[in-house]
């Protein structure tokens, strides 16, 4: 994928679902994978064009488990962008000291909560997370086959606790092409190390798309299609006592 296709579907995201504000001062999580840092490149580069000025730096929680996030510092030097790395112990608590069986959800909560809390330091009060298009449909099948609810990742959501506004610039763009993206540009991708890495039931979700794909080519586009223009929901209403 080209940086003018990334930025392109990154403006369109933002003018469908009014994304930055004027004055908006962004965080992009950075994690070292294909989507932050296709993130960071799309955000870095719609700066300069985007109708709403803002600021943008980039924060990596640095979870205690050996990542080597020191390529990153060279790459942020270049496009302008602040990076600020937070050193934490997560990674000793989640897997050493509680043994979690299901590890994802503590960790995740407990790295978007040293998120926030250094977002708040920077006086951000925007986070920007790389979540993509085919995120955006596991997490549909993911809802409605485990919890038997229809829900899915919102383009912009509101963190009242911490006082910031959460968005998913690319949500229009698939996982292939953030790594082509950064395949073609030579960006270097940190490795996450964590031993649940690639054993989860997202994992599950994507070889259960691949199969429906298998049967109807168009599947995957017409899922998320259905998911970005909710008017066509045509769901069942009980009536009311």
């Amino acid at each position: 994928m080209k940086l003018q296709k990334l930025l392109s579907l990154t403006r369109k995201c933002d003018a469908d679902f009014d994304l930055i504000e004027k004055g908006d001062r962004i965080a992009v999580g950075l994690s070292g994978g294909k989507d932050s840092l296709s993130l960071l490149y799309a955000l870095s580069g719609y700066k300069r064009f985007c109708p709403n000025p803002f600021e943008l730096c980039a924060v990596v929680i640095d979870a205690g488990a050996g990542c080597d996030f020191s390529p990153l510092k060279p790459m942020c030097e270049k496009l302008g962008v602040p990076l600020y790395i937070v050193e934490t112990q997560i990674a000793q608590i989640v897997f050493e000291e509680r043994k979690e069986k299901n590890p994802c959800s503590l960790c995740a909560k407990m790295r978007r909560g040293a998120l926030d809390n250094k977002l708040n330091e920077l006086d951000c009060n925007v986070l920007a997370l790389g979540h993509n298009a085919d995120d955006m449909v596991e997490t549909f099948l993911l809802s409605m086959l485990y919890e038997g609810r229809l829900n899915t990742l919102q383009p912009k959501s509101y963190l009242d606790r911490a006082g910031i506004k959460l968005i998913r610039p690319l949500l229009y763009v698939r996982e292939k092409d953030t790594a082509a993206f950064v395949r073609e540009n030579n960006i270097p991708i940190v490795v996450n190390p964590c031993p649940a890495n690639g054993y989860t039931e997202r994992e599950t979700m994507k070889s259960l798309i691949k199969d429906m794909c298998r049967v109807t080519p168009d599947a995957f586009e017409r899922t998320h299609s259905a998911l970005v223009h909710p008017e066509r929901n045509n769901l069942l209403t009980p009536k009311k006592d």
